[in-house]
């Protein structure tokens, strides 16, 4: 007996029904490059995440694999940063602060052109 495959159709263009131009599969290509790449991000308490860039959703929450969290600590400590290991996490666009990949300086020109 041979099996149907199905396959669910493919929308074209965004959900409000525009068009998607060729600069957005360019941005993309652009984080499809980041995958997997160490990344740190800073958050508005003060506290950094150090891990593996997983995704970013439509709304810019990023999520970290195997992330490690660091904060100062207040009290007198050979170390003056705290760490502990989270594993997966996700940061909030909200809380975000700064977002730094580690990366050859060319990559690093080339991500900063998708500001503009």
């Amino acid at each position: 007996m041979e099996q149907q495959r199905v396959e669910a159709p493919v929308p074209i263009g965004n959900p409000d029904g525009s068009d998607i131009d060729s600069s957005g599969s360019d941005y993309v290509s652009r984080v499809k490059n980041l995958l997997f790449r160490r990344m740190l991000v800073g958050i508005k308490d003060g506290r950094f995440f150090l891990g593996a860039f997983h995704c970013i959703d439509k709304q810019g929450n990023i999520i970290l694999q195997d992330a490690v969290e660091y904060r100062s600590t207040r009290r007198s400590s050979p170390s003056p940063m705290e760490q502990r290991c989270l594993g997966l996490i996700l940061i909030p666009s909200s809380c975000r602060i700064s977002c730094h990949v580690d990366c050859s300086i060319e990559e690093q020109l080339s991500l900063l052109s998708l500001n503009q």
